[in-house]
């Protein structure tokens, strides 16, 4: 009898030691879900009141870029950057020394012309009066006659290379045509510059230019005589009005030019950034519904939000459509209406169903009346 109980018991030993094993190896049950402290928004509707604003630079209107109308080594260069010229000033020079040869030869080619002229002149009048004479025939005088006309045509043509030449030579002198601003020089002293390869570029006194760039899917809404706001950093506010809309994009950046012209006595230094600020002609004044851009967040191929549902305190999913941006809000087109509550922050760390509390920034805490953080759950830290 003695030997049964100790059958009995080996026999439990094995049973409790894999009960104690299975036991070991269970997983705890799951901490429930924190409540997550969040920023909502009331959807409402509102006007649309920002428009296109972009950074440009001041421009000059006309800006010439001036260069030799003839070739040769840069010997002399007193034009310099930032520098104020006047019509008639020299702003460099070219050795002219070949030039002036070519002028003195044509000179000489001149005087010979000059000379051959003046005996076919006097042969001419010498037979003319043999001709009253009756001592010559007439073909005799037609042909004198004709080498007087072609002695000055040379003479005629030695003339005006001679001009062309002396031409050439002043053209060595690069002189400005016009008052303003040198902006950027091209050319140093010791330089072989070509005819009109540009030396300096001269920014013309008058009115200015901002300039700027628009993106492809904007430069419907920019046309020509709109009127804009320019402000520039250095400060001051000017009216303007679209000039110029490039008619084809850049090749490289694929953005289109615009030259807004601005109005005022004062104007702005060049090369000064402006900020220039375009109306929607066709959203301003329409009554949008707009959402901060902190409560869209990514969700397939779309955008989504997370509608807060009051009575249950837990959110759920909300595909949204996004037309368009006006400041720092985003414009909704489809997938809210007025009244519903958003979460406008701390959307990247909720899950459909999950329950929250209303974040209030006065207090520092919780609003008031909201759900209470379970028995046992971790501490809800806000998300901004």
């Amino acid at each position: 009898m003695s030997s049964q109980p100790a059958r009995s018991r080996r026999w439990l030993l094995p049973v409790l030691a894999s009960a104690a094993l299975l036991a070991a190896c269970t997983k705890p049950a799951p901490a429930p879900d924190p409540v997550r402290s969040v920023k909502v928004v009331t959807v409402g509707t509102s006007a649309y009141q920002s428009g296109l604003e972009y950074s440009g630079e001041v421009r000059p209107r006309i800006e010439s870029r001036l260069g030799f109308r003839v070739a040769g080594k840069i010997v002399k260069r007193q034009a310099q950057l930032g520098q104020r010229v006047k019509p008639g000033e020299v702003l460099a020079q070219l050795d002219a020394q070949d030039y002036r040869l070519a002028a003195d030869a044509a000179r000489a080619q001149v005087n010979a012309a000059k000379t051959n002229r003046d005996l076919a002149a006097a042969d001419l009048k010498r037979y003319q009066v043999l001709r009253d004479q009756n001592f010559i025939s007439g073909a005799e005088l037609e042909r004198r006659d004709t080498a007087f006309r072609a002695a000055q045509a040379q003479l005629d043509q030695a003339s005006a290379q001679l001009a062309s030449q002396s031409n050439q030579a002043r053209y060595a002198d690069l002189v400005a045509d016009v008052a303003g601003v040198i902006t950027a020089v091209d050319a140093e002293p010791g330089q072989v510059v070509t005819a009109g390869m540009p030396v300096v570029r001269i920014a013309v006194d008058g009115p200015r230019d901002v300039l700027f760039s628009v993106p492809e899917d904007k430069i419907a809404a920019v046309r020509a005589g709109s009127p804009v706001a320019v402000k520039v950093w250095s400060g001051g506010a000017f009216d303007g009005q679209v000039r110029e809309v490039a008619a084809s994009a850049d090749p490289v950046t694929r953005t289109f030019t615009v030259k807004v012209g601005i109005d005022g006595s004062t104007q702005p230094p060049l090369g000064t950034t402006a900020s220039v600020a375009l109306q929607s002609p066709t959203m301003a004044g329409t009554q949008v519904v707009k959402l901060p851009t902190s409560a869209l967040r990514q969700e397939g191929k779309g955008s989504a939000v997370w509608v807060l549902d009051r009575p249950t305190m837990t959110v759920r999913s909300q595909p949204v459509q996004v037309a368009t941006a006006d400041g720092n809000e985003a414009v909704i087109a489809a997938g809210v209406q007025p009244g519903m509550t958003i979460v406008a922050a701390g959307v990247h760390v909720l899950q459909p169903g999950q329950k929250v509390r209303i974040w209030d920034e006065r207090a520092g805490a919780p609003a008031a009346g909201a759900a209470n953080v379970p028995q046992g759950a971790v501490q809800p830290v806000v998300s901004r």
